[in-house]
């Protein structure tokens, strides 16, 4: 237990096109930083509940969720599952959350529930201190994820290395200043992510130099990419980590969270 409890970095991981590898990032970064010895809380809030099954949740143990704590049924810490993976655990996500938006459309405090339920994680009586909390938004940009970024000190946007990419990428960080200018002052977005990558794909290579030139040094060193054993791993519910080490995917995902935590130490230090 600690007597000072400290403030957790909260990173949203957000794009609001589907497939971009969002909840591949959020289970493997997490298990990452993990084992680089940060406590981790993986926050689920796409109601499809993906981050969740790949982290070996099962549907019978998901007896209070992210659903529970935005209605405020429940404390964020009574909805608190570990996992197979040491200092990483998870608030799971049902089908329930996908009613959410509906349900409180009329509070004024509907976009701070995240926020609000965030402040009472860490505490003196807490025998968990979590440094990192990485939340999974659903692919749209939706009151959930409005959510995530009002609580959010930064965005994390995992970008497929593919044709479209800098197209929804300009419509996210709209919606960032947008929140940055009414809901969340200090959001920032903390780095892009390539996924998918291809080395012998020249649109892929393409793709990158885009990115890069477009967002310069938001783009991190570390691009994720394209391997059978990454998507393989959800389907035995391990992060790649757990599943095949030694793959060049997991071995991305170590780096990428070595290079988070230099850019965090940065941030500190300015």
């Amino acid at each position: 237990m600690s007597d000072t409890p400290i403030t957790p970095r909260v990173l949203a991981l957000a794009n609001q096109k589907g497939g971009v590898g969002k909840t591949t990032t959020a289970i493997n970064l997490g298990t990452a930083l993990a084992a680089i010895g940060e406590n981790v809380l993986v926050v689920d809030l796409d109601p499809q509940g993906n981050a969740s099954t790949g982290l070996g949740i099962d549907r019978k143990s998901r007896r209070r969720s992210t659903y529970d704590v935005l209605t405020r049924e429940v404390a964020m810490r009574d909805a608190i599952l570990e996992t197979a993976v040491p200092r990483l655990h998870i608030v799971p996500s049902t089908m329930d959350l996908s009613g959410f938006e509906l349900e409180i459309a009329q509070e004024r405090d509907r976009a701070y529930r995240l926020r609000d339920a965030l402040t009472t994680l860490n505490t003196a009586e807490s025998s968990t201190q979590y440094s990192y909390v990485l939340v999974d938004c659903p692919p749209s940009l939706n009151l959930v994820t409005v959510n995530a970024m009002a609580a959010a000190h930064s965005i994390l946007v995992p970008l497929q290395c593919e044709f479209f990419a800098l197209e929804g990428l300009s419509q996210l960080l709209k919606t960032v200043e947008q929140v940055r200018t009414s809901l969340n002052p200090g959001l920032t977005i903390h780095g892009i992510v390539l996924t998918m990558y291809d080395a012998r794909n020249n649109l892929s290579g393409q793709v990158v130099a885009d990115v890069r030139s477009f967002m310069g040094e938001k783009v991190y060193q570390t691009m994720i990419p394209r391997n059978v054993r990454v998507s393989e791993a959800p389907s035995y519910g391990k992060p790649v980590l757990l599943y095949d080490l030694k793959c060049v995917g997991s071995q991305a995902y170590l780096r990428l969270a070595s290079e988070i935590i230099q850019r965090e130490r940065t941030l500190r230090a300015a």
